[in-house]
């Protein structure tokens, strides 16, 4: 049973947790008008979910798809994790024991609303890698098919308010996710055609997908900045579109090594957010 949830949790990439579970906490924050909100026994059940489970389902599928394409991918063995032969059943395990979960807690949700955004995370979480749609696999689908990371944020959202969020905030969301999934794509070019996945990056090239995700961020930020008001704390949020800007600036910037960075940015600035939503629209 150990070896188990010791499996599991190195399959879920604990470094990109925050990429559902933050989503989660931040849209059930903007959604929610009082501190007790988050005494709700439905929050806590969904954080676990959307922090660790969902990251064993998103990433155990693509392990599953991805067994032949990343051979030739040391990042996968070196910072995340890389499938062998000798595991697939461990793995196959995992995958449906969260799927059985995933189904129980859908059949429990309040409202077929609810029910409808958690299946669109679960659909787009699985053919984002499997056979025969495999989004990833296919120019613009592959990076407008990453808002399954959105959906988190929409489904706490209602959760707590019954309603959807405004469609700025849905816009904001969509552009991040998909210069953030653009621009993670540029360490795998060379890998990726190899392997013969066609993805938006390896179409455009590195310095085009670069300026790709500059724009993307650049009217991330504008919203962002806008729905805050031109709080002065949301002038932050410009570090985004300054990293493709840095590396398109200077040629000697290792990509490889800023990627690994996001993840740290992305929780830093989420803080930052979660914090000032915390005082300013609750307490």
């Amino acid at each position: 049973m150990f070896d188990n949830l010791k499996y599991a949790f190195k399959v879920s990439r604990f470094r990109f947790w925050i990429y559902t579970g933050g989503t989660f906490v931040i849209g059930y924050t903007l959604g929610a008008e009082r501190i007790s909100d988050f005494y709700s026994l439905d929050y806590y059940i969904y954080l676990f979910y959307f922090f660790f489970l969902a990251n064993v389902f998103i990433y155990g599928v693509n392990d599953l798809f991805d067994l032949s394409t990343d051979k030739e991918n040391p990042k996968k063995e070196e910072k995340e994790h890389k499938l062998v032969r000798s595991k697939i059943r461990d793995l196959k395990v995992i995958i449906y024991v969260t799927t059985i979960i995933s189904l129980i807690l859908l059949f429990f949700q309040n409202n077929w609303i609810e029910r409808a955004v958690f299946s669109s995370f679960l659909f787009l979480s699985y053919f984002y890698s499997a056979n025969p749609l495999r989004f990833k696999s296919k120019p613009v689908v592959d990076f407008s098919s990453n808002m399954l990371y959105i959906m988190p944020g929409i489904f706490a959202y209602i959760l707590i308010s019954s309603e959807f969020p405004p469609l700025l905030i849905i816009l904001a969301g969509f552009f991040h996710i998909s210069a953030m999934h653009i621009f993670s794509a540029v360490p795998d070019i060379k890998y990726d055609k190899k392997a013969g996945i066609k993805t938006t990056a390896v179409v455009l090239g590195e310095k085009p997908s670069l300026m790709l995700s500059l724009g993307f961020w650049s009217v991330f930020a504008s919203i962002t900045i806008f729905l805050t008001g031109y709080h002065p704390l949301s002038l932050l949020i410009l570090i985004y579109p300054m990293i493709p800007l840095f590396i398109l600036k200077y040629e000697k910037a290792k990509i490889k090594k800023i990627y690994w960075f996001l993840p740290y940015v992305n929780i830093s600035l989420g803080g930052i957010l979660f914090i000032v939503l915390i005082f300013e629209t609750i307490l």
